[in-house]
């Protein structure tokens, strides 16, 4: 392990690009969003704040990291 890696932690949050069920418009929207995220297109509600990590209400394609 590099030194480096010691130094600068991993951020726990991620990005995720969702799929909205009602249009099949894809966004990203942000794993520990502060507030309801809803789709750009139609206007769903894809994701609710829970706290800490948000909870998605649709189908999650990919984990971007």
């Amino acid at each position: 392990m590099a030194e480096d890696d010691k130094l600068i932690p991993k951020p726990r949050s991620r990005f995720l690009r969702v799929k909205c069920d009602d249009c099949s418009n894809e966004q990203v929207i942000f794993g520990s969003a502060s507030s309801k995220v809803q789709c750009l297109v139609c206007g769903k509600t894809l994701a609710e704040p829970t706290g800490g990590k948000v909870r998605v209400l649709t189908k999650i394609i990919s984990v971007l990291e």
